[in-house]
């Protein structure tokens, strides 16, 4: 239920007040950095690309300017459907019941958006590392597969746990096990009670601590547990204990405390990733890597090892310059040294611990089935995961610490091995980083041939400029198909829309809609093709923002669509004014051009994409919109295929 006016002010001036005195954390703090200023901006107009590129730096997503506007209120206000979305997506805070939350919903430009809002999981808005907290809470007393490495001993109580976590997140166990890293049992203090060390090691392992320090009927009493958790929190270094203890009584300080200490563990499992992980990789040639062995009592204390090959050059592997496996015969031709040309292919290994790569069910499923990887054996075994280094380190990066960071060139690939290791997330991420920084443009909503044609005219020349394109979209389509990611489809369909012009006559992109037409088994007369509809669905959406901004749109139909028999008659009309001026002679119409602009061919009429010229940017829109119409029916007739 949305609120009134009168309630939003007084849940405003309330949470003022205990954020004044202390008590809360400001969810949304002023902001008035240069990076938070630009990613305003970017919301504003719009951007994915940047706004992306942003997020992935590390700006506030959740912060303020001093008008108190949000970068998620600005981008459902401005009616950024795609970017209101990817905030979301990204950890952007829209909690109902709040004065941000709610000021979102009414500041919605449309009710697309606004659905989106009252439809997304506030639970997974406000904490984006829920999974990975969960995981790590999990872990404990976790029995199958067998990860843990070492067991603490308090009276006739053993508890089974993990080196890595005990380093990462005590500086007490990192300074003792790095002097002992063979240490598999400890034995802890009698004098302690046995319920302050579980309440410590729950916080230890992002579990709830519970409200009820010392349960009723238990050995020791409330005050002894006390005492007990000041001892051991003291001694682990983890005195924060206490603030998460006093704020249980206040359900959402609690909750502020709780994600405090996981951003606080997040911290130190990347510093340990890093240090510990990525920073003893091993580099080696791909022959050479059966004769590594690596101990089980190291000092990164890792049980398992993880392979990825370096991609072999094309050009290479055509010419034989690569490095042939150990076990496959060769016969030497030329002189002995021509062996120094031979390019090693190299591998890279990097020390990974179970507990954490059991995140992915890929790896669940070896760790704990009949498999050899396991069985433990007298040195780590070596996996190999089929990607590239640079694929894996995300993943890794991803599985440690739940964070993403994929430039462009390695979301494809990203994608395929996030599918290859059921790491649904992480195929999310893949496919929101192709569809934001796979655009290509800042604003899709802007139209290209309007700037071809004004680019044209200033300049007079009919050169063109070639756009690089960020993705292949064909692989993307593929992709989408294959691993079946209908927000891939989606943006494959809105990217060819938006550039249909320069895909509609290519050989491979007719190939396309013939394979997309094949993809139903048995095809009947009735049925359409799936991504031509999108695609003519995106035209029709790309041609109606240029009619709603000139106000016009009586174009449009009752379902939104543009009017075809108006465009058509539009561009008969236009066709007819071009002939007639086509009969004025070619003196009279270089004068009249020279005295309007200054300039001979000044940019005084629009071109359309056959050349022609129109007389404003609106009749060259349901021009162009024909035309492309037209070009789709033609190729539908060349491959004799009926949508």
């Amino acid at each position: 239920m949305v609120l009134r006016k009168f309630e939003l002010e007084g849940k405003l001036g309330e949470e003022a007040r205990l954020i004044e005195s202390g008590v809360l954390l400001e969810e949304n703090p002023l902001d008035e950095s240069t990076e938070f200023s630009e990613f305003l901006m970017a919301c504003r107009h719009g951007d994915l690309k940047r706004c992306q590129e942003l997020i992935s730096q590390g700006v506030n997503i959740n912060g303020k300017d001093r008008f108190d506007y949000t970068p998620l209120i600005i981008a459902s206000l401005c009616g950024h459907y795609e970017l209101v979305r990817l905030l979301l997506e990204s950890g952007a805070l829209a909690e109902r019941n709040t004065f941000q939350g709610e000021r979102c919903i009414y500041n919605a430009l449309n009710d697309r958006i606004r659905n989106l809002l009252l439809q997304y999981d506030f639970s997974k808005s406000s904490d984006p590392y829920v999974y990975w907290s969960t995981h790590i809470s999990t872990l404990l007393g976790r029995t199958s597969p067998k990860t843990t490495d070492i067991t603490l001993v308090s009276g006739s109580r053993s508890f089974d746990l993990h080196k890595f976590i005990l380093i990462a997140r005590s500086p007490y166990f990192r300074a003792k096990l790095a002097a002992v890293p063979d240490t598999t049992t400890w034995k802890l203090a009698n004098a302690v009670p046995v319920q302050s060390f579980i309440i410590v090691l729950r916080y230890l392992y992002l579990g709830e601590v519970p409200r009820d320090i010392a349960p009723v009927g238990g050995a020791d009493s409330e005050e002894e547990v006390f005492k007990g958790l000041d001892k051991v929190s003291k001694q682990l270094e983890v005195e924060s204990l206490w603030e998460t203890i006093l704020a249980g009584g206040d359900r959402r300080l609690a909750r502020q405390r709780y994600q405090s200490e996981v951003d606080r563990a997040r911290g130190q499992f990347e510093s340990f990733f890093k240090l510990n992980v990525l920073g003893l990789k091993m580099i080696v040639n791909t022959d050479q890597v059966k004769d590594i062995k690596w101990k089980y009592d190291n000092s990164m204390f890792a049980d398992v090892i993880l392979r990825a090959d370096e991609p072999i050059d094309i050009e290479d592997e055509k010419s034989g310059q690569t490095t042939p496996a150990r076990d496959t015969p060769t016969i030497p031709i030329g002189p002995a040294g021509d062996q120094e040309s031979v390019i090693k292919r190299k591998s890279v290994l990097y020390p990974a611990h179970k507990a954490m790569l059991i995140r992915s069910e890929y790896f669940e499923k070896m760790f704990s089935g009949d498999f050899v990887e396991s069985k433990r054996d007298e040195h780590l075994r070596i996996t190999t995961v089929d990607c590239t280094p640079a694929v894996l380190e995300i993943i890794l990066t991803y599985l440690y610490t739940e964070t993403v960071s994929c430039p462009l060139e390695h979301a494809l690939d990203l994608l395929y091995a996030a599918d290859m290791l059921f790491l649904d997330n992480l195929k999310s991420k893949a496919a929101l980083t192709i569809s934001t920084l796979g655009s290509g443009t800042s604003n899709v909503l802007v139209d290209r041939t309007h700037g071809e044609a004004q680019r044209n005219g200033e300049t007079g020349e009919e050169d063109e400029q070639i756009e690089m394109e960020p993705v292949n979209i064909y692989d993307v389509i593929h992709a989408a198909w294959d691993l079946r990611v209908q927000r891939l489809e989606e943006f494959a369909a809105r990217y060819l829309a938006y550039r249909l012009e320069d895909y509609i006559d290519e050989e491979d992109f007719q190939a396309l809609i013939a394979e997309s037409a094949q993809r139903i088994t048995v095809r009947e007369e009735t049925d359409t093709i799936e991504l031509l509809d999108d695609i003519r669905y995106y035209l029709d959406d790309r041609f109606r923002y240029r009619f709603e901004d000139a106000g016009l749109e009586d174009m449009m139909d009752e379902e939104g669509e543009i009017s075809a028999e108006l465009a058509a008659a539009m561009a008969q009309q236009a066709e007819i004014s071009t002939d007639a001026v086509d009969g004025v002679s070619a003196d009279t119409k270089h004068t009249a051009k020279k005295d309007s602009n200054g300039q001979a061919n000044g940019g005084g009429a629009v071109r359309t994409l056959d050349g022609a010229e129109a007389e404003d940017e609106f009749v060259s829109d349901a021009i162009n919109y024909q035309i492309l119409q037209r070009k789709i029916d033609a190729m539908l007739d060349r491959l004799k295929l009926d949508a």
